[in-house]
């Protein structure tokens, strides 16, 4: 085995170790493999909203809205905007045509205990743009089936610059900048 990269591992492995076992997150896997990887993890988020008691109908409607609010039609900043008001403030949708709106909450913020948070590590995702490769945040921490924060490892003889500007790299639009829509 190649000794390139093995110092970065050994970090990830402890932080690994840190979200499963000293913080109780839910560990989903190595999605280095896996297709399709997205900000938005519609049966995550599903099975969190059904646990609340929503119907599917109901629960359909709120996903909706959000990959609406998290889509590629605006500028990262104002997807970001879009989002973060959902999650602080709640989605508002209509039950049935005639009926009052209803507010659902991505996140119980009363009891934050109650909110499902997973991570997956090596998470592949496609680039934007056919032309482009992909690209690989080494951790992604979900609540409630939306990742909303990447960590991107380096060993500590690498400058902190370094990390930022990958990540930052990986937001250009012809990478994984709709990734970002709800980080």
């Amino acid at each position: 085995m190649s000794p390139v990269g093995q110092k970065e591992k050994k970090t990830q492995q402890r932080l690994v170790k840190l979200f499963r076992d000293r913080l109780s997150y839910r560990y989903l896997g190595n999605w280095e493999e896996r297709e399709n990887n997205r900000n938005l993890e519609p049966e995550l988020l599903r099975a969190w909203l059904k646990q609340q008691g929503h119907s599917d109908a109901l629960v359909g409607k709120v996903l909706y809205e959000l990959e609406k609010a998290a889509g590629t039609s605006k500028s990262l900043y104002d997807r970001n905007r879009a989002v973060y008001d959902m999650l602080r403030y709640g989605v508002k949708v209509r039950p049935d045509v005639g009926e009052n709106m209803v507010t659902f909450w991505l996140v119980n913020w009363k009891h934050p205990e109650k909110n499902d948070f997973a991570f997956a590590e090596e998470l592949t995702v496609a680039a934007a743009n056919a032309k482009a490769h992909g690209k690989r945040p080494d951790v992604v921490i979900y609540v409630n089936g939306i990742a909303l924060a990447v960590l991107e490892l380096k060993r500590s003889t690498v400058s902190v610059a370094e990390g930022i500007r990958q990540n930052l790299d990986n937001q250009k639009k012809e990478f994984i900048r709709p990734f970002f829509s709800t980080v």
